[in-house]
């Protein structure tokens, strides 16, 4: 595009330096009312084209220096929304896994429900642990523990406690 310019600009350079050797005569302009100036009317030509090409590139300054500004705001634009999609994507992956870990769950519920229906209630042996450091047996059904009733004697060792059995079984 630049050398198309420069190619006009050109063109109308000699086209004007050709009509200003042609029209060497004086012209009278009137600047301001009382005020008026006497030229050749190639002079005034060439000084009336320089003012319109001073305007011009002033506008194309002023031009150019409004595309800067609205270039430089896309760009904030677009940095924010940059940032703001990092964002939502931090966001979204962050669902994401709490959606699968939710899935896990459901899985591990669904397997626990389908393992309490397909077996019957099961009977767990436990340790209880005693103050002699002892380990003892103990009985888990159901959730409710039972654990062993054991009295200690001064000697250090353990006596089993009466039960509701052993004193009926004693009565008969």
């Amino acid at each position: 595009m630049r050398p198309l310019n420069f190619l006009l600009i050109f063109i109308v350079c000699i086209l004007l330096v050709l009509f200003s050797l042609q029209n060497t005569e004086l012209a009278t302009i009137q600047v301001i009312k009382g005020v008026e100036v006497q030229a050749p009317l190639a002079i005034e030509l060439i000084a009336a084209t320089g003012v319109g090409a001073l305007l011009a590139w002033l506008f194309s300054l002023l031009s150019q220096l409004q595309r800067i500004v609205i270039a430089r705001q896309t760009m904030r634009q677009i940095r924010q929304q940059e940032l703001r999609i990092q964002e939502l994507e931090k966001d979204l992956q962050q669902i994401h896994q709490q959606g699968q870990r939710i899935q896990d769950l459901e899985g591990d519920v669904e397997k626990i429900h389908t393992e309490e229906k397909s077996s019957p209630p099961k009977t767990a042996l436990t340790l209880v642990s005693s103050q002699n450091t002892d380990v003892k047996p103990a009985l888990d059904s159901e959730n409710n523990i039972e654990a062993s009733q054991t009295d200690t004697t001064p000697e250090g060792t353990e006596k089993p406690a009466n039960t509701d059995k052993e004193t009926v079984n004693a009565e008969a």
